[in-house]
């Protein structure tokens, strides 16, 4: 099924108030029509290619926010890397955020968790152990 069809569907065609998009060029334009008015899309990946440039007119519709967050941006200082990851470990540590862990080697196997990543064989994290 098609998710922009789905969405306005389930939204009885209002859109959604945020979209995180970790396609891009792909799945891009349609992220942007299913958005509700003021909604935001966060264009965080391009696993579907690069997302060109982008007409500003696009946004109009609905006064959209659209934006490229890098990870750099947020850890810019010793501080804020310190905090952040206080952050994350703690969601971690709760329970807040679970983290699929799809295959655990050896770390004398990294050839063969490169080879499956590059195979687009796994599906979660790869966990190395010394």
């Amino acid at each position: 099924m098609d998710f922009e069809e789905e969405i306005r569907r389930m939204t009885g065609g209002e859109g959604v108030k945020i979209i995180y998009d970790a396609v891009g060029a792909t799945t891009f334009e349609k992220g942007l029509r299913v958005l509700g008015r003021r909604g935001c899309m966060c264009l965080y990946g391009q696993a579907g290619g690069p997302v060109g440039a982008v007409d500003s007119g696009m946004l109009r519709n609905g006064s959209l926010f659209l934006t490229r967050p890098t990870l750099g941006d947020y850890t810019a200082t010793r501080p804020e890397l310190l905090q952040r990851a206080e952050e994350c470990l703690d969601w971690v540590q709760s329970g807040e955020i679970k983290l699929n862990v799809s295959l655990n080697l050896p770390l004398s196997d990294a050839a063969e968790a490169h080879r499956r990543l590059e195979g687009r064989e796994t599906t979660g994290k790869i966990l190395l152990t010394p």
